[in-house]
C-alpha cells in the first residue's frame, strides 16, 4: 500500500477561514434578502425575480450536491468507468425536465408542485398524498445530506460529529428563516461558482501531471489497475439493476420537490426553460470533472489509500486536492464540500417548509382561506420544525451506512411524484382517486422494496440474500404507479376534472392566468 501522508483528519486553518468567510457572505446576503421577504410570493419564490441565468446557476447549486461531488468521484476512483452511470443518470433527466416539466410546470403552478397536480382535481386529497410523497423524498435526501456533514467536518476539522450536524442545522435554518427563497438562491448560486470554479482548478492541476491530455490520465489507470477499470460491469452487474437505477436517476430528478419548487421563482415559461438549459450546461460539465477527479485520484492518490479513508471513496477529491495542491487547496475544495452540504439542506428544507405550510395547512386545514402574514408566519415555524428534524436525522443516523438514501429519495420522487404530475398534465381522464393512488403506491412501494433489497436486507440487516433481487425498486414502483394512477382513474370518471382540461391546456401552453 502507497504511503499515507495528509492532514485529512486534522483542524485544517485554511479551510476553517474559507467556511466561515463563506458563512458570513451568505449571512449578510440573509440580512439583505430579510428586508424584501414580506409576502408569500416573496418567501416561497424570490417575488418571481430570479432571471433564467441566475435559476440555471441556482438549479445547479440545488442539484451537484456533496453525494454528487464526493460520491461520483470516489465511485470512478474505486471501480473506474462504471463510476460514470451515477453521473450520467444524474444528468440525462434535465432534457426531460426541460421539454417536459418546465414549462406545465411554471405556467399551473404557484409555489410547489402539488398546485400543479391539484391544479383540477379535489384539492384536499391530492394535496395530502402529494404532501406525503414530497415530505418522505425530503427526509431521505436530508438524513444522506446530515449524516454525510457530519462525517465530512468530522473527517476535515476535528470537530465533533454531534457539533458539526448542529452547526450546519443552525446555520442552514437562518438562510432560509429570514431570508426565504431570496436567500436560498444566492447561496446557491456561490455555492454552484465555487464549486464549479474549484472542481476546474482540481482538474487542471491534476492533468497537468499528464501533459494536460486525460488519455494520457486514463491509460496511466489502465497500465496501473488493469484494462477492467475502463470496461463496464465493475459496479453494476446485474442489467436489471442497471434499468432500475437509471430510471431512478433520470425519471426521478423530474419529481424532486426542491427542483420543481425553483420553477416557480422566473417570471415565465421562457426564463423557466433558459434556466433548465444553464443549469444542464453547468451540471454537465461538472459530470466531466468529477470523472477526471476520479482517475486523477486513482492514479495519483491510489485505490488503496482512498478506500483506507473511507470504504465508499468518499475522500477521493480531498485527497487528489492535497495530492496535486497541498494544505491550502485540501483547505479550498473541503470548504466547498461544506458550502455544498448547506446550501443543498437549506433547499430541502424550504422545500419542506412550503409543502408543510403552503399545501397542508392553507389548502388543507385552511381551505386557502388565509392571510399573507399568516402564511408566512405558518411557513417559518415549518422551517424551524425542518431544520430541528435535520438535526435530529442526522444525530439518530450517526455512523450508520446511509449511502442508499439519496438513491432511496429518487426512487420515491420517480414512483411518488413524477407519475401523478406527468398524468395530471398529459391525460384528460386523470382522477382524483387516480393520484392519490399513484402516489401513495409508488411511495410506499419504492420504500417497502427497498427495506427488502441487497442495500437494506443485506447491506444493513446482514442477512444472507436479499428477498426482492434489485437494489432501486424504481423499475417496479413506478411502473405501479403509473399502473395504478391509469386503473383506478380508468374506473373512477370525474366530470369536473375532465371539463377543467381544456382550460388546463391553454394555461399550459401560453401561460394564460399564471401568476
Amino acid at each position: 500500500m502507497e504511503t499515507i501522508q495528509t492532514s485529512l483528519g486534522q483542524v485544517n486553518v485554511a479551510s476553517i477561514i474559507i467556511f466561515f468567510v463563506f458563512v458570513a457572505i451568505t449571512l449578510v446576503i440573509t440580512y439583505w434578502a430579510a428586508k424584501k421577504t414580506k409576502t408569500t410570493s416573496e418567501f416561497y419564490a424570490a417575488d418571481r425575480s430570479i432571471s433564467g441565468f441566475q435559476n440555471g446557476l441556482a438549479l445547479s447549486g440545488d442539484y451537484m450536491s456533496a453525494a454528487s461531488f464526493l460520491g461520483i468521484a470516489g465511485m470512478v476512483s474505486l471501480k473506474g468507468y462504471d463510476g460514470l452511470i451515477y453521473s450520467i443518470g444524474f444528468l440525462v433527466g434535465w432534457p426531460l425536465v426541460m421539454f417536459l416539466i418546465a414549462e406545465p410546470l411554471r405556467n399551473l403552478g404557484k409555489f410547489t408542485f402539488a398546485d400543479v397536480v391539484a391544479f383540477r382535481l379535489k384539492q384536499k386529497p391530492v394535496r395530502i398524498a402529494s404532501s406525503v410523497g414530497s415530505l418522505m423524498t425530503i427526509v431521505f435526501y436530508l438524513i444522506a445530506q446530515m449524516v454525510g456533514a457530519g462525517a465530512l467536518i468530522n473527517i476535515l476539522f476535528g470537530l465533533p460529529y454531534e457539533l458539526a450536524i448542529v452547526i450546519v442545522g443552525l446555520v442552514m435554518i437562518s438562510y432560509v428563516l429570514f431570508g426565504g427563497m431570496l436567500a436560498t438562491t444566492w447561496v446557491q448560486i456561490i455555492k454552484a461558482v465555487l464549486l464549479l470554479s474549484g472542481a476546474t482548478f482540481l482538474v487542471i492541476m491534476t492533468l497537468a501531471n499528464f501533459g494536460m491530455n486525460p488519455i494520457t490520465l486514463f491509460e496511466k489507470a489502465a497500465a496501473k489497475y488493469g484494462d477492467v477499470v475502463l470496461s463496464p460491469g465493475g459496479f453494476v452487474t446485474n442489467p436489471w439493476d442497471a434499468i432500475s437505477l437509471g430510471i431512478a436517476l433520470i425519471l426521478g430528478t423530474a419529481g424532486l420537490p426542491h427542483i420543481l419548487m425553483r420553477f416557480f421563482t422566473v417570471p415565465d415559461a421562457k426564463q423557466a426553460r433558459k434556466s433548465v438549459f444553464v443549469a444542464t450546461g453547468f451540471i454537465g460539465y461538472f459530470y466531466i470533472l468529477t470523472f477526471i477527479i476520479g482517475f486523477g485520484a486513482m492514479v495519483l492518490v491510489g485505490q488503496d489509500v482512498v478506500s483506507y479513508f473511507d470504504k465508499g471513496g468518499n475522500m477521493a477529491a480531498l485527497l487528489l486536492a492535497e495530492s496535486v495542491g497541498g494544505q491550502f487547496f485540501l483547505g479550498f475544495i473541503a470548504a466547498v464540500a461544506f458550502a455544498t452540504i448547506l446550501a443543498v439542506v437549506a433547499g430541502l428544507t424550504l422545500s419542506g417548509a412550503s409543502t408543510l405550510s403552503h399545501d397542508l395547512y392553507v389548502n388543507v386545514i385552511k381551505k386557502g382561506k388565509t392571510n399573507e402574514a399568516g402564511e408566512v408566519k405558518v411557513a417559518r415555524i415549518s422551517t424551524l420544525m425542518i431544520g430541528a428534524l435535520a438535526i435530529f436525522l442526522g444525530l439518530t443516523f450517526k455512523g450508520q451506512n446511509v449511502a442508499f438514501m439519496v438513491g432511496l429519495a429518487f426512487a420515491i420522487a420517480a414512483s411518488a411524484n413524477f407519475p401523478s404530475l406527468l398524468l395530471s398534465i398529459i391525460w384528460k381522464k386523470f382522477t382524483t382517486k387516480g393520484a392519490v393512488s399513484s402516489i401513495i403506491t409508488g411511495a410506499g412501494l419504492s420504500v417497502f422494496l427497498i427495506i427488502l433489497s441487497p442495500t437494506v436486507w443485506v447491506d444493513i440487516f446482514h442477512n444472507e440474500s436479499a428477498i426482492f433481487p434489485l437494489k432501486n425498486p424504481a423499475l417496479i414502483s413506478m411502473t405501479a404507479s403509473f399502473f395504478a394512477g391509469y386503473f383506478v382513474s380508468k374506473f373512477t370518471k370525474e366530470k369536473g376534472a375532465e371539463d377543467k382540461f381544456e382550460d388546463e391546456k391553454l394555461r399550459t401552453y401560453l401561460g394564460v392566468g399564471s401568476e
